[in-house]
């Protein structure tokens, strides 16, 4: 009847349910207690005005309220801790027997029940609107049912019993203090030996597999498998509960004292739940004293905090240290030998259960730090470390965890089962139902298939509840098989638990021993950890630890409390935290890899060709056997010097960087991707997300634009320094496995484009900006000559100096540098602004031509009538201006053109089978299919005889208001005055032709290019023969010129001679005239004779020789 009473009582199915069951609500009543701390979170209705009244009302009669109106609900129950009560109760009835080394599932149960039904009540005090909630609660359950929530009077009446918690369950757990006692009793040996100082561990070579080589091969037992890695806070949560609710043991029992002073000197806080932590000596001393007869007790907790305030920071930062080192030897050993992993697994999980209990212990006095002289033993910069080698050590677990496997099924199967069987043929009392069970296990384990493939599935899950049910049937007083009794039994299924674990549920041991995500509710802590780890060189390394951490935030949830979760992930707690922590590892990163491309674009700097002009001076002054420096100048070191050292223990900038961005590089192996609450989150995108960014920032400043000042850097250095970072950040992916090609091809391109993926300025439109603000306008103000000769525009040397030299930024080797920053989409952009500046002259012009169109269309019909052009020429206005605004235009032809010219060495293997189609088209034949080549030979930097994005440009200028033939007028009339307005160009000083340049010293020979080019485009736009337009603008040229031939006045047109070859140029710039045109027209004698008045007054001496 007993023992049919015993199995009846479900004690070990009670025990699981109730222990889940109170964690949720213990959550659920965390998350209830923030939302209503929290302004944000807040429910309305307590915020409300309205409701304000209803509240106070609510407080005042709680829990006999009359009350009717708008409610909300915020249901609550007391089923737990009645339920609570009850199976503590029957528990007591069956005066359980309870031992952590014998029945550790039964016992462990037991005390987690009792300090999470304290937590609970405790918790529950705490929240301040709880009544307001579970009133309102009521008030809405009656409106909408007509009747009150039965559990109401039961949940208002305990909240009333336990307004002073403490006192109500001391004196609820008075009857348990028996059961209590013996439990806690039971730990006198498992608790002070895992309590050790660090001197003992040390001394036991704790964790060590290299201690004892010749036992390296043999499997780690213990008699207490499962308490080896028995959480120490859980423990001391046993031990201090246990002894506050049940006291009356600490003034009779010596053994009951010792242990709880033992549990008083572990440290200041114990964790209710995630944050809430609670003040053992502050609530011990509080409830002692107001007992009599406590005064010894209350003195034995002020020396405890004592001893805590003087020793306990030092002894668990001792702990730490020893448990890194310990950590590092254990993973090299099974990293290297992973087949280790099986006899030795219990060593990883107590490594990793010790090293979360120190983890643990230092967040939570992080977080509530008391005051104390040393306040650095609750500090740890090296916490990284810790934190890294449980990461890799989960990782390895989960890597070999079928070796793991393979290697305890066949333990189980041949040796447990063999154990376990010699083990019941030993017991000479063994009743029916406790026989088939442990047959059970035997046949279970006997059944293993010794030879099992990787891919076989276990489940042991109800081998270990049926254990767990085994325990709590013989645990009972009077039964048949006292499990006292039989100690070696217990210690052979403890062993055999454990080995079914490393079986089927690897996984949830590993979130048991090593789980801290805890962490997230203390961000600050956390963030605090990572910021002192990040000062340390020696702990970069282990930084991405951090972050990893954070994938195991969506573990910690409960299926009480689903909102929790989605809080959680959407705030602060997990992914907003991943991020902060990869962030800022990325900016490290970064930040020290430009840092050494810098130190490298120095060094390279120094070997460009302009730094070698003090070392070629030095050497003249010795071949001229000049004076040298004096003694008290220091010698300028030539470059490469920096690699020469007469000490290797001198460390350099460079050695200092290297080793920085070793170390951080060496974080990113921890792992390739996180998965943060259903996020996928790439360490690696981070670092090149802030490389591009960084990159880009560096690469602008490289410029060195300054707009005031009119400076920029030359086209050429600044290619030598973008390849001077480039090729020091391939040496990137030596440390880490990231595309950096990827990188550098992402952050050119956007240099190419007008604005980056930021918004940002980049090299294409600081360099468009200063070729057209600075170069260009200044050479439309003749400061600057476009020189023929040499391929590129030249300084003026008799104006007034310039901040910068022209030929240094537009040589043929500078516009090939800036071709290759820019590329074709920069070189575009630029094309595109100078065709808008293009357009804007020939907007002007053609209003000028509207202004004098009766008089330039009398001078287009008599423009063989001298006197009649006279009389013409002078009501003609604006054409200097004109003149003027030709010339800039083609000055900014010429510059187009010489950067077109430089296009040509991006596709050389192309350029033959372009150039064959562009000489294969001819403008007589379809035009739309003729500007279709030349726009892909304009685009590979070939010359053509029409100017695609010219006349696109002009195309784009039509406006509904002028038709075909109006437009077609002006630009004829845009020729005529160009042609008539030439003789003007004599009158002026700088037309001079200069032989050395190849041009007119106020860029006028551009013309030729202006005239060439529009005329071609519009006329192309107007689909009219462009060369007969061209052949009537010679001739009306030609004419003009003769003309000025007539003035004998040389002192007005002293630069006559330069302009004829003006005609000239033209004639030979043109793809549509010829010299047999133009000396149809205008005499080749006068073109002789002005080369060689130009020479003459070049040389300044008559020149007898006869010019072809």
């Amino acid at each position: 009847e007993v023992k049919a009473m015993n199995y009846e009582q479900k004690l070990a199915e009670k025990l699981s349910i109730l222990n889940e069951r109170g964690h949720g609500v213990l959550i659920r009543m965390n998350y209830i207690k923030k939302s209503c701390a929290d302004v944000k979170t807040k429910p309305s209705f307590l915020t409300d005005k309205s409701h304000e009244s209803a509240v106070k009302h609510i407080n005042k009669k709680f829990p006999n309220i009359d009350f009717r109106g708008n409610i909300v609900s915020s249901p609550a129950s007391s089923c737990l801790c009645d339920h609570v009560y009850e199976l503590l109760n029957t528990i007591d009835a069956c005066q359980c027997f309870f031992n952590i080394t014998v029945n550790f599932d039964f016992t462990k149960n037991y005390l987690d029940l009792i300090t999470t039904y304290t937590s609970v009540i405790i918790l529950l005090s705490r929240i301040d609107e709880k009544k307001a909630l579970v009133g309102m609660y009521n008030c809405a359950h009656e409106m909408t049912n007509g009747s009150s929530d039965p559990s109401y009077r039961r949940l208002g009446q305990m909240f009333l019993e336990y307004e002073h918690p403490w006192k109500k369950l001391t004196e609820e757990f008075g009857p348990h203090t028996r059961s209590v006692t013996a439990a806690l009793l039971s730990l006198k040996i498992i608790y002070p030996r895992r309590n050790l100082p660090v001197e003992q561990w040390r001394s036991a070579q704790l964790l060590s597999l290299l201690s004892a080589p010749a036992a390296m091969l043999d499997p780690a037992c213990s008699d207490t498998m499962s308490c080896e890695f028995l959480p120490m806070e859980v423990m001391e949560r046993w031990i201090i509960f246990g002894f506050l609710l049940c006291h009356g043991t600490l003034n009779t029992n010596q053994a009951s004292l010792e242990l709880w002073k033992m549990g008083l000197q572990s440290g200041f806080f114990f964790t209710l739940t995630r944050d809430e932590v609670i003040n053992i000596h502050k609530v011990s001393e509080d409830l002692f004293d107001s007992f009599k007869g406590y005064s010894k007790r209350v003195a034995d907790i002020r020396e405890c905090r004592e001893y805590v305030l003087t020793n306990s920071g030092a002894l668990h930062k001792e702990r730490r240290q020893y448990l890194r080192g310990a950590m590092k030897e254990l993973f090299a050993v099974l990293e290297d030998e992973p087949g280790l992993l099986g006899p030795k697994a219990l060593f990883v999980f107590m490594a990793l259960s010790f090293s979360r209990d120190e983890v643990l212990w230092l967040v939570r006095h992080s977080e509530n730090m008391p005051k104390i002289k040393m306040p650095e033993d609750f500090i740890d910069n090296q916490m990284a470390e810790l934190l890294f080698y449980m990461e890799k050590f989960r990782n390895l677990i989960r890597k070999y965890k079928h070796v793991i496997q393979r290697y305890h099924v066949q333990y189980l199967a041949q040796f447990d089962a063999l154990i376990l069987n010699d083990t019941i043929q030993n017991m000479y009392v063994c009743p029916e139902e406790e026989s088939i069970l442990l047959s059970s296990f035997v046949s279970t384990l006997s059944a293993l298939p010794v030879k099992n493939d990787d891919n076989d599935e276990f489940d042991f899950t109800a081998l270990r509840l049926d254990w767990l049910r085994l325990q709590a049937y013989t645990s009972v007083n009077k039964a048949p098989l006292p499990i006292k009794d039989y100690p070696d039994l217990s210690k052979v299924m403890s062993m055999i638990q454990f080995h079914t674990q490393m079986v089927d549920s690897i996984e949830e041991l590993l979130q048991e021993t090593s789980e801290v995500s805890i962490l997230c509710f203390f961000p600050r802590v956390f963030e605090k950890m990572f910021s002192q780890s990040s000062e340390e060189v020696n702990m970069k390394r282990y930084l991405l630890s951090f972050p990893s951490v954070c994938s195991q935030f969506s573990q910690c949830g409960h299926p009480l409390c689903p909102e929790e979760v989605s809080v959680t992930s959407s705030a602060i707690h997990s992914l907003r935290l991943c991020v902060t922590f990869l962030e800022q590892l990325a900016k490290q990163t970064s930040s020290v890899l430009l840092e050494l491309c810098a130190e490298q674009h120095k060094l390279c700097d120094e070997l460009q060709p302009q730094r070698c002009a003090e070392t070629i001076s030095a050497a003249r002054y010795r071949k001229q056997k000049k004076p040298l420096q004096k003694k008290g100048e220091a010698q300028k070191q030539k470059p490469g010097s920096e690699s020469l050292r007469k000490d290797r223990a001198v460390i350099t900038n460079m050695d200092k960087l290297h080793l920085m961005l070793t170390e951080l590089c060496s974080s990113y192996s921890l792992c390739s991707d996180l998965v943060v609450f259903n996020h996928a989150v790439v360490p690696t995108e981070f670092l090149l997300s802030h490389l591009e960014k960084r990159l880009i920032e560096v690469i602008v400043r490289m410029a060195r634009y300054n707009q005031t000042t009119q400076e920029i850097a030359r086209p050429s250095d600044l290619l030598a320094g973008i390849n001077a970072y480039t090729t020091n950040l391939h040496s990137l992916s030596s440390y880490i496995n990231i595309d950096v090609t990827r990188l550098v091809k992402s952050v050119l391109l956007q240099q190419t484009h007008p604005q980056d993926s930021h918004g940002g300025e980049t090299l294409t439109t600081l360099y468009t900006k200063w070729y057209l603000e600075s170069l260009l306008r200044q050479a439309s103000n003749s400061l600057i000559i476009h020189c023929p000769m040499m391929h590129c525009f030249v300084s003026h040397t008799t104006e007034s100096e310039l901040p910068f030299r022209a030929e240094e930024f537009s040589d043929v080797s500078e516009l090939q540098s800036l071709a290759e920053v820019l590329g074709p989409y920069g070189l575009k952009f630029l094309s595109e602004n100078l065709m808008w500046h293009i357009t804007s002259q020939v907007s002007e012009l053609k209003k000028m031509v509207m202004e004098n169109m009766d008089t330039l269309v009398q001078m287009r019909n008599s423009f063989d009538k001298p006197e009649e052009m006279a009389n013409l020429k002078k009501r003609l206005t604006g054409g200097e201006n004109v003149l003027k605004r030709m010339t800039i235009i083609g000055v900014i032809l010429s510059f187009r053109s010489m950067t077109q010219d430089c296009l040509k060495y991006h596709c050389p293997y192309l350029m033959g089978p372009i150039e064959c189609l562009r000489d294969f088209v001819f403008p007589e034949a379809d035009i739309q299919e003729t500007l279709s080549v030349f726009e892909l030979a304009s685009a590979a930097g070939l010359k053509c005889d029409i100017d695609p994005a010219l006349v696109a440009a002009i195309n784009s200028m039509k406006t509904d208001n002028t038709s075909l033939d109006e437009e077609y007028k002006l630009f004829c009339l845009l020729l005529v005055y160009i042609g008539v307005s030439l003789p003007l160009l004599a009158l002026n000083q700088n037309s001079s032709y200069s032989q050395v340049h190849g041009g007119h010293n106020n860029n006028i020979h551009c013309l030729a290019t202006a005239v060439n080019q529009l005329s071609a485009a519009m006329f192309t736009v107007q689909n009219k023969n462009i060369e007969q337009e061209l052949k009537e603008f010679l001739l009306l040229a030609s004419s003009t010129l003769l003309q000025l031939g007539q003035n004998v006045e040389k002192i007005e047109s002293k630069n006559r001679e330069s302009v004829y070859l003006l005609l000239h140029m033209i004639v030979e710039d043109s793809p549509f005239l010829s010299q047999d045109m133009l000396e149809s027209c205008f005499p080749y004698v006068l073109l002789r004779n002005a080369y060689r008045e130009v020479l003459k007054s070049r040389l300044g001496f008559n020149i007898c020789a006869t010019l072809p």
